[in-house]
């Protein structure tokens, strides 16, 4: 009979069994696009003056795809009550449906690389919500200049925007993701 003692581990997962989310993970969605919607709102705005402003109903979304790793048709869900919170304060109501969805795949892809140590849990976390923006910005920017008629070089000309932002959000969402995960206890 051997004496050593192995140590107890606990495995945490945002799906429970039958493969939803739990109420843990429903939760913390709910919470940081609560507070996305809030900030946008508020600081948001302030910061639009400057032409750049962090989305950060985007980034809330980012941040729950990459600490509780859903499924892709949670993930889309996800996106679609993030583009529903948008649609309060868009310009272009109906748009981020478009632009949201596709976006989210993008960030999920990223959270599965996540689980890699070392740099890679503060630079994939940067990397994915960039993307993640940046896609959004050019489905968005490209579908309002389709709708509105402009000439093709509006759609160039809200490059720095977008860009910008994504900016904004990857450095949002570098900064929170390991202290939210570490919150989450995920």
């Amino acid at each position: 009979m051997s004496d050593v003692i192995e140590p107890r581990t606990v495995t945490t997962t945002s799906q429970n069994k039958s493969g939803t989310l739990d109420v843990a993970a429903l939760v913390l969605v709910a919470i940081l696009l609560a507070a996305g919607f809030v900030l946008n709102l508020t600081v948001g705005k302030a910061l639009g003056a400057t032409g750049i402003q962090p989305e950060f109903v985007i980034a809330a979304y980012c941040l729950a795809i990459l600490i509780i790793r859903p499924t892709v048709g949670q993930t889309i869900v996800i996106a679609l009550l993030a583009a529903t919170v948008i649609q309060i304060t868009t310009s272009a109501p109906g748009v981020e449906y478009l632009c949201d969805v596709p976006a989210s795949l993008i960030i999920l892809l990223a959270s599965r690389l996540t689980g890699r140590g070392g740099a890679g849990k503060v630079v994939i976390p940067f990397v994915g919500s960039f993307l993640t923006t940046a896609v959004s910005g050019m489905i968005f920017a490209g579908v309002v200049t389709l709708v509105i008629r402009a000439v093709p070089v509006s759609f160039v000309a809200m490059m720095p925007i977008v860009f910008g932002t994504a900016v904004a959000n990857a450095i949002i969402v570098a900064l929170l993701y390991l202290p939210l995960k570490k919150a989450a206890k995920r």
